[in-house]
């Protein structure tokens, strides 16, 4: 089996020096190869084929047979990596706590691990009737969250 490790620093061999940065590298029982970079304006598929070549031409084929896949990490698919939360600020997203609590708002920064989503609500407000609506910032930790997730919008 080909070893998780060696196709990790092969990708970031390649990566130096350039504005991409790796999200993710899967390797199976039957030797089949995902790894997923991304790019804060995008991923070229230039690029990805270039990087699967770097990669192929550094594994023996006489060694291991295998399936090698290099692609994006995909829009709308949950982040796996600080790097992409950053990416996102200032963008709506969707988060599924620790607890199985949804919500939907703006990414607003990303400390470390933790990062802040501002929410509006209606929040009852002291000597007012009724609930008015407020921005609310909720704080995670990103290894609590089930996920997080860049919401695509067509509007």
């Amino acid at each position: 089996m080909i070893d998780k490790n060696v196709v990790k620093a092969l990708a970031e061999e390649w990566l130096q020096d350039k504005d991409y940065f790796l999200v993710d590298v899967q390797v199976s029982a039957d030797d089949r190869i995902v790894v997923e970079i991304d790019h804060a304006d995008g991923v070229w598929i230039e690029d990805c084929v270039e990087l699967s070549k770097y990669i192929e031409d550094r594994l023996s084929r006489d060694e291991e047979d295998y399936e090698l896949e290099v692609g994006s990490a995909g829009l709308g698919q949950p982040f796996k990596v600080a790097q992409q939360y950053v990416n996102f600020i200032g963008k709506e997203v969707e988060v599924l706590d620790g607890n199985g609590k949804k919500l939907k708002g703006m990414l607003k920064s990303v400390e470390g691990k933790d990062f802040t989503v501002s929410v509006s609500e209606k929040v009852k407000v002291e000597g007012k009737k009724r609930p008015v609506m407020q921005e609310v910032d909720y704080t995670y930790n990103m290894d609590e969250v089930k996920y997080c997730k860049y919401l695509i919008s067509f509007k």
